[in-house]
This record gives C-alpha cells, structure tokens and sequence, in this order.
C-alpha cells in the first residue's frame, strides 16, 4: 500500500491548511464572537420604572401608585396638553450594570390583605422587569401610602372635565 498525500485537506473542520494556527484563529475569531455578544446594552433607570409601573398597576388590590403630592403634581401634568399619565409615578429604580434595585410607592384598596398586595406586587414586578431586561432584581421596596375607601372619590378621575 502507498500513503497518498492529502495537502489540501485540513485535520480538523476549523483548522487551516498547512498547520498553521496564528492563520486560523484569524479566520475563525473574526469579528470577535456571535453577533449578539458584540456592543454594550445600557437600560435606563427611566425604562425599568415604566416596566415596573405596569407590572404593579397589573395587581389587583392596588389602586394607584405613588405618594399624594405625586398623584396632585401628576393630575396637573395629564390637564397639561400632551402631558399624559405617567406609568412611572411612584416608582424609583437605581440600574447597574447587570442588576436593579427598585422603591414602589402604592394606594391600595380598602379591604385587602397589605401583606398579599405587597407580595403579589414584588413577584409581577421582579418577573416583568428580569424578562423584559435581563437585569437581577436585587430587591423590590414598597410603600403602602394610604388606602382607598369605597366612599372616596377617586384622584384620577378629577382628570376629567367639570363641565358636562
């Protein structure tokens, strides 16, 4: 039998002709990785408080969100021309790099168990804000700061207009 020379046929699949490695690895890593891992994502503090605004406003027991001198100045700014709601009211996020820290400030209604509230408000929150972002939620802080009695009128609907 005669060994047959295979000069153009490389060892492995990845490897360069003629055993040269400074050669491959120059093909190969070019680019430096998968598309998706090339760049920097930054998330602002703003986008976490909107995700988190929405998850909280999703549990039931919560009326509205945010202390009374935010909802009063809030009220203000959606009678304001292209103002609107704010979804953020009463939350506050500090995001790093790979992980947030979030405050809620609440109202729920009369009659609920502040305990559960609370801790259906964390699980929705922390859920919505680590799939939308991909951040760690290292702690979710919430504030009950009053409680909405059937017999109060609401805040937001003063919003509307007096004249009919």
């Amino acid at each position: 039998m005669t060994e047959t020379p295979q000069r153009n046929r490389p060892e492995n699949p990845g490897s360069a002709p003629g055993g040269d490695e400074g050669r491959q690895s120059q093909f190969s890593k070019r680019g430096g990785g998968a598309p998706g891992t090339r760049g920097r994502t930054t998330i602002a503090d703003g986008v976490v408080e909107k995700i988190a605004g929405m998850a909280a406003r999703d549990v039931a027991g919560v009326h509205v969100m945010g202390s009374g001198l935010s909802r009063t100045f809030g009220a203000m700014r959606d009678r304001v021309p292209g103002g609107g709601r704010s979804v953020s009211r009463g939350v506050k996020a500090e995001v790093g790099e790979s992980q947030t820290a979030l405050d809620l400030e609440i109202v729920v209604v009369y009659g609920v168990s502040i305990r559960e509230v609370a801790g259906d408000v964390r699980e929705n929150v922390i859920a919505a804000v680590e799939r939308m972002t991909g951040l760690e939620v290292v702690e979710v802080n919430i504030a009950v700061s009053d409680v909405k009695l059937p017999d109060e009128e609401d805040d937001e609907d003063e919003s509307e207009s007096r004249v009919q």
